[in-house]
């Protein structure tokens, strides 16, 4: 990669969403109220989990797994996008784009992993209610959000690794918001068939194989929640999982159909979309959700900002 024409790329270009500074200080204004929304309301959901000993079960384990991942997905994207909205040379150093690829795409596949991993945790609060704390002990969880976490970090080495060996030769250019995986591998002057395998391999793996035991967890679930015969016992059942199936539904949706085919992926503009998605969107998303479609969490909301109203009456008098 150090001789002839195939150098060294010294600095990458991203493209990013627009070249009109107007269009670049609203979206600048736009994502960093975003961001800041996403940093307080993930931080919020992981405090009240640990104030709250009714939020001490596995299910609000994970989701303060789901809710550290979030905020670093965000931050591994948008302050870098926020710096480039209000400069005029968007360049970015090969070994930082490799760090924002490796973290980027690690974090995106251990939230993959446990969603997968919460739907289990549905499946067996719905379907076997009475075992359910002998199934999901403390060290049963412990090993289930290290494997998230493994897998989706492992990944993500093979794939940052084997892209930044590609020659670029005197390709800069990343027409992209961030260093994402299809967009390096562009700009490669050498055949990427065989880095187009190892994506569709890991998308099968970190993405597809997740998806596939959501889908049965929830087949399960919803074959379970018809035999109830009480509407009342199906309408609990159901919210226990609701807030879940929502983010499945927006998660899994939207990577199915950005990733797994590669060699006919959907438009710059498209993929541009979809990380935004997942860089600004998903994250703010995710602490409303567990928040508004949640009677626990809403409750525990509730108990907490009662404390505080009635420490601060105490405080005045």
């Amino acid at each position: 990669m150090g001789t002839d024409n195939q150098t060294w790329v010294r600095e990458f270009i991203l493209l990013g969403l627009s070249s009109d500074w107007n269009t670049q200080v609203s979206l600048f204004v736009l994502f960093l109220v975003m961001y800041l929304v996403t940093v307080l309301g993930n931080f919020l959901i992981v405090l009240l989990i640990r104030l709250d000993s009714r939020l001490h079960t596995p299910m609000y384990f994970f989701l303060t797994n789901l809710s550290i991942v979030d905020v670093s997905y965000a931050t591994s994207i948008v302050p870098q996008m926020l710096v480039h909205f209000l400069a005029e040379r968007k360049g970015i150093p090969p070994v930082s784009c490799a760090a924002q690829l490796f973290f980027s795409l690690g974090l995106g596949g251990i939230e993959f992993v446990l969603l997968a991993v919460m739907a289990y945790d549905r499946y067996v609060a719905v379907c076997d209610p009475l075992r359910y704390s002998v199934v999901m002990h403390g060290g049963l969880c412990a090993r289930l959000a290290v494997t998230s976490w493994v897998s989706g970090s492992v990944n993500s080495l093979l794939q940052t690794t084997i892209t930044f060996q590609l020659p670029m030769c005197t390709n800069k250019y990343i027409d992209h918001i961030s260093c994402e995986l299809l967009a390096v591998v562009r700009l490669a002057c050498v055949d990427t068939s065989s880095n187009e395998v190892a994506i569709v391999v890991s998308s099968i793996v970190l993405l597809l194989t997740p998806f596939c035991l959501v889908l049965l967890s929830y087949i399960k679930i919803i074959s379970t929640i018809l035999k109830v015969r009480s509407t009342e016992g199906r309408e609990k059942a159901f919210h226990t999982c609701a807030s879940h199936l929502t983010v499945v539904v927006l998660c899994y949706g939207m990577a199915i159909f950005t990733y797994v085919q590669p060699s006919s992926s959907p438009s710059v503009l498209q993929e541009k979309l979809v990380s935004v998605f997942y860089a600004i969107l998903m994250p703010v998303l995710n602490p409303l959700i567990y928040s508004l479609r949640n009677k626990e969490v809403k409750g525990a909301w509730q108990k907490l900002l009662g404390q505080l109203s009635g420490l601060t009456s105490k405080l005045a008098t």
